[in-house]
């Protein structure tokens, strides 16, 4: 590392130009190549993909994507009536003409008459694709939005819902340019250099421009989601920002201490980069743990992912001491230059002047008061997470100006929440097709509690001496409502088999209500084994580094901790509606089924990340001493300033996206702030260090004879490798005095 560190300084104008060099090759090739972003995914032996499947192979054009164009009179002008039928009917025409439209069902038809509703005041046609969302072009989303709106009716309100019409919504992503401001505001306090400001900013937009060239490129090959650039935005900045604000803190401790700039870019990188590298294999290895899911939709995201927070250690590795050897003594403040002109040199973290040593004084007088508050206030904030409900948010907490939002509240208004997620029953029989089981099924059907309407079996041409058909069921209750997930597993399990059984006739319940009910079952039955994986790796790799069995099952149990109240923190707000008006929530629902997957991962990662570089450093301390009591206060005094200023440009960062429109980029950014904020400082800065004072020498027990099996990896440098790790074996009798 040091040697690393050395090379790029000795040679910053190669390895700035390198960096330059591949930004604009892969942001070139990105844009000749193009991307292929796709939102597909695929959910083996669910019912509702064995209903997609029955459909592909028998009627390829009533597969894709079902939307609703919904109408609305005013001023007592029925939908009936001649003026307002006629300019619809036209519309309804255009629109049957688009691309990758292949019906229409108008309520002006013979089988449209349960599409109006019983005031005449509301009605809606149902307009289905031969191919699902993700696969229509933007632009085309857009051509049928805009053409199905484009009635022009004094009192006529027109809008669309449904998968296609949310795709063609101006996306609102949150406030990324005021994220980065307040990350720059908040170095400039930290360090009181406009350079030293500057230089972790550029690290981490330099790092995240090829990361995302790269990404359009790879998207070309892997299935990627078309949000995956956001979402390496929103983790890699502030990761990268945090990772380049470690080396650049230890660069300014080492020239406080004498060190020349080249010497002192050398240790900065060979002890907070080896801290770096190690924090970020961890946050990849909890990214790709997605693929533990055995979900593909989750695989681009994890590759997406892990390449973004990797672009920005690499960055901080390399660009980073190259730009620091440009600035020389300038990264220091004024007043920093000024003490070291006046007083000389001295160790940060070793005397008791600050806040910092003044609190690791306290917590180590008073280990129990710090950690017992702490807890418990964690503890408060993650019950709710006991009451957490996955599921889909609908289209009921879009913005009020998109027209999918609109078309919900028109639905809903006329017909019933349940309108807006109809389920899609696709039958199968052997041979010919069987009239009386298809009646006896829609009659149970609309009989059965829960259900508002029924439409008349949809009986489609024979195909491989089978016989398909098409049942449309429109639920009472929205499709994020628990009952309407109810209603599905019911269903399943007693309406529909006492109806088909021994009839030879098979019925699976599909469409997106159901699809995504069976998502959020799959991620639900599969988050253990996914949790548990990160976890033991994450403490295997913890224990072969820091040669403890203490320090990773802290870690594993206190990075649980801080997920649990991220997650209280998110049903408080989204499920509850606890300060819905701030957050600008319209109603309250399920956390999205992916969410858990992607926050843990990151969550998990970013945990680590403060965890390494706080027991690095009191590692570091414990190998010069031997004393558990001053390594746990000099590494807390020396840390503490830098981590919670690291926390914070993270909380400002993913706050940022708060902002957005979109609820799930709100769950994200309110989640991962919330679960920065917490265990930055209340776990890494009160109950990790309290419960090291308390267990003293037990933090660094380790057996000999696993010692000896493990290899060795050392992210402290004055650590021998080569041979057996530890202090001295006994503990001095006064603390050292730091010159």
């Amino acid at each position: 590392m040091k040697s690393i560190a050395r090379w790029c300084a000795r040679h910053r104008v190669l390895v700035v130009l390198l960096w330059l060099a591949a930004l604009l090759l892969v942001q070139g090739l990105s844009n000749v190549v193009g991307t292929a972003y796709s939102n597909t995914f695929n959910l083996p032996d669910t019912p509702s993909t064995r209903a997609l499947q029955l459909l592909q192979a028998a009627a390829p054009a009533q597969s894709g994507d079902r939307e609703q164009i919904v109408w609305h009179t005013s001023g007592g002008v029925p939908v009936t009536a001649p003026s307002v039928r006629a300019p619809v009917e036209a519309m309804l025409a255009e629109v049957h003409g688009l691309p990758h439209v292949s019906t229409v069902l108008s309520p002006y038809s013979a089988f449209g008459g349960h599409q109006i509703s019983k005031d005449l005041r509301t009605a809606f046609a149902t307009v289905t694709f031969d191919t699902a969302a993700p696969n229509i072009p933007t632009a085309e989303a857009h051509r049928f939005v805009n053409t199905a709106t484009d009635v022009h009716v004094a009192g006529l309100r027109v809008a669309v819902a449904g998968n296609v019409a949310e795709s063609a919504n101006r996306q609102s992503f949150g406030g990324t340019g005021l994220g980065i401001l307040l990350a720059g505001v908040v170095l400039l306090l930290v360090f009181g250099s406009i350079f030293a400001m500057a230089l972790p900013l550029l690290s981490a937009l330099a790092s995240l421009g090829t990361a995302i060239g790269v990404i359009g490129l790879l998207s070309n090959v892997l299935k990627m989601p078309v949000f995956s650039t956001e979402l390496v935005l929103l983790i890699g900045l502030g990761v990268g920002v945090d990772y380049a604000l470690f080396i650049v803190t230890r660069h300014r401790q080492g020239l406080l201490a004498g060190e020349d700039v080249e010497s002192s870019i050398a240790t900065a990188v060979n002890t907070s980069g080896r801290a770096v590298l190690f924090a970020g294999i961890v946050v990849c290895i909890a990214l790709l743990g997605m693929f533990a899911l055995g979900i593909t939709f989750f695989y681009g995201l994890a590759i997406a992912a892990a390449l973004g927070v990797a672009c920005t250690m690499v960055a901080a590795l390399t660009l980073l001491p190259a730009l620091l050897a440009f600035i020389g003594p300038r990264v220091l403040s004024r007043r920093q230059k000024r003490s070291l002109a006046e007083h000389g040199p001295r160790i940060v973290g070793a005397g008791t002047r600050g806040f910092w040593s003044r609190w690791a004084d306290f917590i180590r007088r008073r280990p129990v008061v710090p950690a017992v508050v702490a807890l418990i206030v964690v503890v408060f904030v993650a019950l709710p997470f006991f009451s957490l409900r996955l599921g889909i948010s609908d289209q009921g907490n879009d913005p009020t100006y998109t027209t999918t939002r609109q078309a919900y509240d028109l639905l809903a208004q006329g017909f019933g929440p349940g309108f807006n997620g109809p389920l899609l029953l696709a039958t199968v029989h052997e041979g010919q097709a069987d009239p009386a089981t298809l009646d006896r099924l829609a009659t149970a059907l609309a009989g059965q509690p829960g259900v508002a309407s029924v439409e008349a079996p949809l009986v489609l041409p024979a195909t491989d001496g089978r016989q398909v058909a098409l049942v449309t069921v429109y639920p009472t209750t929205s499709p994020q409502a628990a009952a309407t997930t109810a209603l599905i597993t019911h269903l399943r399990d007693s309406t529909i088999p006492a109806v088909v059984d021994g009839t030879g006739t098979t019925v699976y319940v599909g469409g997106n209500t159901a699809i995504f009910a069976d998502f959020a079952q799959v991620i639900s039955g599969k988050l253990p084994l996914f949790i548990g994986l990160v976890v033991l790796l994450s403490f295997l790799l913890l224990m072969v580094v820091f040669r403890s069995l203490l320090i990773p099952l802290t870690a594993a149990v206190m990075n649980l901790l801080s997920i649990g109240a991220a997650f209280g923190v998110l049903v408080g707000v989204f499920q509850w509606g606890w300060l819905d008006a701030a957050f600008q929530i319209s109603k309250t629902g399920p956390v999205e089924a992916f969410l858990p997957v992607m926050l843990f991962a990151i969550l998990f990662g970013l945990s680590m990340d403060y965890e390494v570089f706080l027991i690095s450093r009191i590692h570091e301390e414990w190998l010069k001493s031997g004393d558990n009591k001053v390594a746990v206060r000099n590494g807390l005094a020396a840390t503490g300033k830098t981590i919670t200023a690291a926390a914070l440009i993270m909380i400002l960062v993913f706050g940022s996206f708060v902002l957005g429109g979109i609820r799930v980029i709100k769950e994200f950014g309110l989640g991962l702030a919330a679960g920065v904020l917490i265990d930055a400082v209340l776990i890494r800065m009160a109950i990790v260090p309290a419960l090291m004072f308390l267990f003293g020498r037990a933090n660094w027990w380790f057996p000999s004879w696993l010692d000896r099996l493990l290899p060795r990896v050392s992210v402290d440098p004055n650590e021998d490798v080569d041979g057996p790790a530890g202090p001295p074996p006994a503990e001095p009798a006064a603390e050292p005095v730091h010159a």
